[in-house]
């Protein structure tokens, strides 16, 4: 029996190619080409029909509509070469959230390179969490990414969680350290393979949960062992695919071998997309910024020399606060107003006037002999006892009575405990990295640390302590402190300035003990206050949140209760106590000085007139106001990060301190010395400079984005000429799949979903709906065409009209395994020829617009003469009409080989500095042989990645009737 070699196929519904037929004991079978699969496979000879059936004319209408519109939803998949069209980006459709022009160029960016692993590094306020969110929600839609870990500073992981619900829907499960053993029991209970990693696909954890440590005191080797292996090694073996880590800056560390470093390390190697968020990536010290971006590509930046502005700008995604525009392109922030509010001592606050020398002097003596001694924790110390008087005498008089007791103790455990301090002998960090921490921690935390030593500054400080102690005690019952007077005198003021009797205030202390002593005073005042500091947890952190929104006048946090808070209904913030780091402060006030702030907020900071931080401050904030207007910046935060700055910063306080006749020289040095490093950073630095400008076009353009309409249309086509049935209701669909799957009240819309109770949100992270759009059935060369009409269309309008799909892939003889660039790249083009054989491509991209919101009508079908004839005049017409398009992609594809080849010769380059640094002549000439072998394999890659197969593959073909107008 003669067979047609192009046939139909009802094993794989599709059509097939067949090469040849046997026959064997009695079965016929044929070996068929699938060409939407590309492969050769045996079919049972039963299992073909001709193609030139007769078509069904309900099942033709819904095949012309799934295609159509799975061809324009692949176009978005694939990023759109057009560039006319640009990125059409999928989640700000499917989120809750509208994003900001600046968000939307911040998704933008991240997801056009072959890579996704960045440095999101807008200043602060301006929603890196949300850019996060809105990434991540991309490369799910894209289908890119299923197992997502997030890992961020204890006290904003709550945060994260409530946002990702809130603005995406998605929900995380939140891990804190003392779940992981539980959680760890429950999973090798179920199964000895297991891990507690592996029960969540989308966790979040606190950074410092899960790093590494390399010792603990009383800690066998075999129980450090099993920590890591549950808290880190399990962790980055999950199997995740998007890692996101905040505050990022906190994994640089001071050497490669910091156990927050390592942490970082492991992570960057745990998945195939990583963002990094901070703003503020400690942008002067190179080396740290160095090993921040060696997370995201540790072959583009292996050394110090790697890292510079031209290599960084890629990776980095910035914009900063006086760029941010809202979507009418107004500036997003307000200006600001910030005053300092010098408070008097009265006579009848001689007893703390007293208080406030006495300690000064305990402090000088202390600070000078720590000094002499090394002692830098003690130093340490001595200037926090220096803040803590400033603060109030409740504040000073509860630490004296720890640093008592402690004394008292004895020194027996001194010399153990300071050795640990100073040589980082708790976990893996080193001396730098624990001052570095130290810097990081607010006054409370560094309090808590710092009182563990039992080491003496003084001689016989214990009776110097008893003294201080009596006099604060005295202090603090001789009545209200100066500063707690005036506050409430400038609360009583503001309400009438801001002529709000209401008026919501955030106060700052840095102590807790001065917290509860402003709650009572307040109260006590008939002032309703909610407190909030580093020791509370999650749930605790939300009440407080919520109970200061909703009824209470005061929240008075510490620096660690306010780090993540959102707070943008409150626009006052009183500094009750300042930390000598002015990026502490810039953090202060970026809590209500955030997106969505409706007021100009006012800052306003208490310091005592007559003491040396007073004289400090004046002539540093002069000084300073010289160097930003020189530099054209507005603050220390937009060249130094927070350790640097710190240190910076509290260097010259104590330094005013010991030696208080040297203040203006000590500023001097101070002002020269952060001259210098802004200086250093501007020039150096590869991030400085870096902004991006936000689009407001493309944000308005993508709310109108018709995306949803296109799934739902190609979802319903399918079902309708594939053996499922779609059936409408009254604002959704209930859908039954050809192999038994329903999803009953299906809707297509993220909005429409959230006002319908039980929908079933069908979008592009949906696998099944995704595999539509991907895997596009082809045409055979005589399958026949139908004759339609199609509604909308002018009735002049009659010829052929096809839709191709472009193809370029690359690397055809073997699978890459060195290269980063995709070895596939795909674009669609339409045709349209007249009845006398001319080519016009807008009337094309019309039809297949109107094949978006049209039935075709199934008129008639052409004969297999006439089909095939169609199929070879329209197949010409598309290899003219795609040149332009294969060239885009060629040139997107050759441009990633370029940078692919530039990161390549970078990394090689460097790894043979490295092993040229080997001591024993053998290993290094066995590594050096192992680096040429593997650089020539990366190049056998890269030549063959030059090798460029082109396709055509045409997916639907009309034959257009007159008489479609209606």
């Amino acid at each position: 029996m003669e067979i047609l070699p192009w046939q139909y196929s009802t094993v794989h519904n599709s059509a097939c190619k067949v090469i040849e037929e046997q026959t064997l004991w009695g079965q016929t079978v044929c070996r068929v080409w699938l060409p939407n699969q590309d492969a050769v496979v045996r079919v049972p000879r039963s299992a073909l029909r001709p193609l030139s059936a007769d078509l069904q004319p309900d099942i033709e209408t819904g095949r012309i509509a799934y295609v159509a519109a799975a061809a324009k939803v692949a176009e978005v998949l694939e990023g759109s070469t057009s560039a006319t069209d640009g990125h059409v980006l999928l989640a700000p459709m499917e989120s809750n959230v509208i994003p900001l022009p600046h968000q939307i160029h911040a998704l933008s960016r991240a997801i056009s390179g072959d890579r996704v692993r960045y440095l999101l590094a807008d200043e602060v306020g301006l929603g890196k969490t949300i850019e996060a969110g809105l990434v991540m929600r991309e490369l799910k839609l894209r289908g890119l990414v299923r197992r997502i870990l997030v890992v961020s500073p204890k006290g904003i992981a709550t945060q994260w969680v409530a946002e990702m619900q809130t603005h995406f829907n998605e929900q995380f499960q939140l891990v804190l350290g003392d779940d992981i053993g539980t959680l760890q029991r429950l999973a090798t209970g179920t199964d000895q393979r297991n891990s507690a990693w592996s029960m969540f696909d989308q966790v979040i954890v606190s950074l410092d949960s899960v790093k590494p440590m390399d010792k603990r005191r009383g800690w066998t080797a075999e129980r450090v062992a099993d920590y890591n292996r549950s808290r880190f090694e399990d962790l980055i073996t999950a199997g995740w695919d998007l890692v996101v880590v905040d505050e990022a800056h906190r994994l640089g560390g001071s050497t490669d071998q910091v156990a927050r470093y390592k942490l970082g390390k492991g992570l960057a190697e745990a998945a195939p997309y990583v963002l990094l968020l901070s703003a503020t990536p400690h942008q002067g010290k190179t080396d740290a910024f160095h090993r921040l971006m060696n997370l995201l590509d540790d072959e583009a930046f292996p050394d110090m020399d790697s890292v510079s502005r031209e290599r960084v700008a890629p990776y980095v995604i910035r914009t900063e606060k006086r760029k941010a525009i809202d979507a009418d392109g107004k500036p997003l922030f307000k200006p600001r107003r910030t005053q300092m509010a010098p408070v008097a001592w009265e006579s009848r606050h001689h007893l703390q006037q007293l208080l406030y020398e006495a300690v000064t002097d305990y402090v000088r003596e202390g600070y000078n002999q720590a000094l002499r001694e090394k002692k830098r924790h003690i130093g340490f110390l001595m200037i926090l006892m220096q803040r803590l008087v400033v603060s109030s005498a409740r504040a000073i008089r509860t630490t004296l009575e720890r640093r008592l007791a402690v004394l008292k103790e004895g020194e027996q455990q001194a010399s153990l405990r300071l050795a640990e301090l100073e040589n980082g002998a708790e976990g893996s960090e080193s001396p730098d990295d624990e001052m570095a921490e130290l810097y990081d921690m607010d006054g409370q935390e560094l309090l808590d640390e710092l009182l563990k030593s039992h080491v003496s500054a003084l001689q016989s400080e214990g009776s110097h302590v008893e003294t201080l102690l009596d006099a604060a005690v005295r202090c603090e019952q001789a009545g209200p402190d100066a500063k707690a007077e005036a506050l409430i005198e400038w609360i009583y003021e503001l309400q009438a300035e801001e002529n709000e009797p209401d008026l919501k205030v955030l106060i700052f202390t840095e102590f807790v003990p001065t917290q509860q002593m402003l709650k009572e005073f307040l109260e006590a005042r008939g002032i309703s206050v909610v407190t909030l500091n580093g020791s509370m947890d999650m749930e605790e952190r939300k009440q407080a949140q919520d109970a200061f929104r909703k009824s209470h006048r005061v929240l008075v946090s510490t620096d660690a209760g306010g780090e993540g808070l959102n707070l943008q209904f409150a626009h006052v913030i009183i500094n009750y106590d300042i930390p000598w780091n002015p990026m502490r402060l810039e953090q202060r006030i970026g809590r209500v000085d955030r997106i969505g702030q409706p007021k100009m907020v006012r800052a306003i900071s208490f310091v005592f007139e007559d003491s040396v931080e007073f004289r400090v401050r004046e002539v540093l904030e002069q000084k300073l106001s010289v160097i930003f207007e020189e530099f054209g910046i507005d603050k220390t935060g937009d060249v130094l990060d927070s350790a640097q700055a710190g240190e910076l910063f509290e260097d010259v306080f104590a330094q005013a301190f010991a030696n208080p006749d040297g203040i203006d020289a000590s500023v001097d040095h101070t002002m020269a010395r952060l001259r210098d490093e802004i200086q250093q950073v501007r020039e150096s630095s590869a991030i400085y400079g870096i902004s991006e400008e936000p689009d407001v076009q493309t944000a308005e353009r993508l709310r109108s984005h018709p995306l949803p309409h296109w799934v739902e249309r190609m979802t319903v086509g399918y079902l309708n000429s594939h053996g499922g049935a779609a059936s409408r209701k009254r604002s959704w669909w209930d859908l039954n799949w050809p192999d038994g799957q329903e999803y009953r009240k299906a809707v297509f819309n993220a909005r429409e979903a959230e006002h319908l109770t039980d929908a079933t949100l069908l979008n592009l992270e949906n696998g099944r709906v995704r595999g539509l759009a991907l895997n596009l059935p082809q045409l055979a060369a005589s399958q026949p065409l139908p004759c339609v009409s199609v509604s909308g269309l002018p009735a002049s309008i009659s010829g052929l009209w096809g839709l191709f799909e472009i193809r370029l892939q690359a690397g055809m003889h073997q699978k890459t395994q060195l290269l980063r660039i995709p070895r596939v790249r795909r674009g669609y083009v339409s045709v349209f020829l007249s009845e006398e054989g001319k080519l016009f491509l807008p009337t094309a991209r019309h039809i297949w617009d109107a094949l978006h919101t049209a039935e075709a009508q199934v008129q008639a079908t052409l004969g297999q003469d006439e089909s095939i004839t169609a199929h070879e005049s329209l197949q010409i017409a598309a290899e003219q009409a795609g040149q332009e398009l294969f060239d885009a992609l060629q040139q997107a594809h050759l441009a990633s080989v370029a940078r692919e080849e530039e990161r390549g010769v970078v990394s090689f380059a460097s790894r043979r500095k490295a092993i040229e640094r080997v001591g024993l002549p053998e290993v290094r000439q066995f590594r050096l042989s192992r680096c040429n072998a593997d650089e020539s394999e990366w190049r056998h890659e890269l030549q063959s990645a030059r090798q460029i197969v082109p396709e055509i593959r045409s997916l639907l073909m009309l034959r257009i009737i007159k008489g479609g107008a209606q």
